[in-house]
């Protein structure tokens, strides 16, 4: 008898049941077109677990899908990289002046000045073609 007793005083191991556990299941078949299309919408959802997608499709609850744009993303990454060049060109152009100014006389550094203002010039025009074709980037392939 004391035996029997010990037995029931044991903690049974494992997880601790649901309150409401999901216990009825249903099952349906989809053709090669349809199972496509679903993994398609699973994928673009983010979710992890298939059987939440599938309940929330069911009781037509909000589903987040996210597009990736490549292009867009790589063409914001160039763009960056290049607007990093633009200031670096900016340090460089103030250290240029201050050597020339150092190490030239008065008018040696104002004739390689020149030079650099024409190229300085030829530079902003561009920075200008390309916040306008950013623009026209942004307003046709972009959706807000």
């Amino acid at each position: 008898m004391e035996g029997n007793s010990n037995n029931s005083r044991q903690k049974k191991g494992g997880r601790h049941l649901k309150k409401d556990p999901a216990v009825f299941r249903y099952s349906i078949s989809l053709n090669a077109e349809e199972n496509a299309r679903f993994l398609s919408l699973f994928e673009h959802s983010g979710m992890n677990v298939m059987a939440h997608f599938i309940t929330a499709c069911i009781f037509q609850k909000t589903i987040k899908t996210i597009k990736i744009d490549k292009t867009t993303m790589d063409y914001y990454m160039r763009l960056t990289t290049l607007y990093g060049q633009f200031r670096a060109i900016g340090v460089n152009y103030n250290q240029v002046v201050k050597l020339l100014y150092r190490n030239f006389s008065e008018k040696k550094a104002a004739a390689s000045l020149y030079k650099l203002e024409k190229e300085t010039i030829e530079l902003a025009v561009l920075s200008q073609k390309m916040i306008q074709l950013t623009g026209q980037f942004e307003t046709n392939y972009l959706k807000k």
